[in-house]
């Protein structure tokens, strides 16, 4: 494929996927046009919107303890949230699933947030015998969807947790101003099952008995039948990262870690280094491409970031590179074997993407999200 970028964002040829208009605009750029009229709620409109929201949350949680679920993992998006609830005077259960690779900024920042908002948090820890193999099983499938067991499993939690204290509303991180460019090539399957317990089969060793997990229709059930509901309230606030991130600075002691989601080791190696060497994929310029879409960063200064090295620095990628071997128990030679192995992607192993069960079922969530 010859070489193009979008004249609008800054996705290139380096999503396989990725078509251009006739005025060069990218696939993505257009879907999230699309999008923002859907699900965006702004100024005034927003506010009034939100309110609503909040009421309803506030009135079906009556009687209970908590009236809303929210996870945390120490980024700004996540933190935003737990810092808004709390201004609307919501009582969140706070989650945050403990896969071993949270960074020390991250559990910093979490311990503090608790804090100073007064937040009861539940630390959901995975079993790391299990969870180890099943990250594994997906470096050696050679997919570039290497955060799907973190991705499965933290929504999984949230599921059950929600079905046992019986609360309905999930308030979520996700926003469309910070993360609507969204690649399929570059990761994707991150509900389906079938395609992660498919790479387990082929690739892992021991059982899966513990790991979270949900299928098609567990999704159907808690959606149609327990009618639980997800609420992007970022996307009614005007949402702007770096205002936020000084908001959490300043009132909450928080601090930045270098880079989108970097506040995970694992998930800042593999955004980092793996997908960027490996597979040819840049998750920045997703992420950049969706700030300038939303006014936040202008074409000329994502274009300039992307010049620099995705780690934050090269003692930084050395250290990580030594935790990532020892903490999944790689010699040099299997470490270096993992990243040889020829590039393999979604399409290549089992899922639900072609069953009648998946397309309804993936419908019917969208329709009632």
């Amino acid at each position: 494929m010859k070489y193009q970028i979008c004249t609008r964002c800054i996705m290139d040829t380096s999503d396989p996927y990725i078509k251009f208009d006739e005025h060069g605009v990218c696939n993505h750029c257009r879907t999230y046009e699309q999008s923002i009229k859907r699900g965006l709620v702004s100024g005034d409109a927003g506010k009034r919107e939100l309110a609503k929201i909040i009421t309803q949350i506030k009135e079906e949680g009556k009687g209970k303890k908590y009236d809303c679920l929210i996870g945390l993992s120490g980024g700004v998006d996540s933190t935003y949230v737990a810092y808004k609830l709390m201004e609307f005077g919501l009582r969140p259960l706070v989650l945050h699933l403990d896969n071993e690779w949270d960074s020390e900024i991250a559990k910093q920042n979490i311990s503090k947030t608790v804090s100073k908002l007064n937040l009861n948090i539940e630390h959901c820890r995975v079993d790391w015998s299990e969870f180890k193999d099943l990250q594994l099983a997906f470096l050696k499938a050679s997919v570039p969807d290497l955060e799907i067991p973190t991705d499965h499993a933290i929504v999984s939690l949230f599921y059950k947790a929600a079905k046992e204290r019986g609360i309905k509303y999930f308030i979520s991180g996700s926003n469309l101003a910070t993360e609507s460019h969204l690649p399929a090539a570059w990761s994707t399957g991150h509900r389906d099952w079938k395609y992660i317990k498919s790479i387990h089969d082929m690739f892992g060793s021991i059982p899966l008995r513990n790991y979270p997990h949900h299928t098609v229709t567990d999704l159907i059930y808690y959606k149609l039948v327990l009618r639980l509901n997800t609420v992007n309230i970022l996307n009614y606030l005007d949402y702007n990262k770096q205002e936020a991130m000084e908001t959490l600075e300043r009132e909450l002691g928080w601090q930045y870690y270098g880079g989108k989601h970097y506040e995970s080791i694992y998930t800042r190696f593999v955004q980092g280094y793996i997908l960027p060497t490996k597979f040819g994929y840049d998750k920045r310029r997703q992420h950049l491409s969706t700030l300038i879409c939303s006014g936040q960063i202008d074409r000329n200064t994502a274009l300039s970031e992307m010049e620099k090295s995705p780690y934050p620095s090269e003692e930084l990628l050395h250290n990580d590179i030594k935790v990532f071997k020892e903490k999944l128990g790689l010699t040099d030679q299997e470490y270096n074997d993992l990243l040889s192995l020829p590039n393999k992607r979604f399409e290549n192993y089992p899922s639900y993407e072609k069953s009648w069960v998946f397309r309804v079922g993936r419908k019917l969530y969208i329709k009632f999200k």
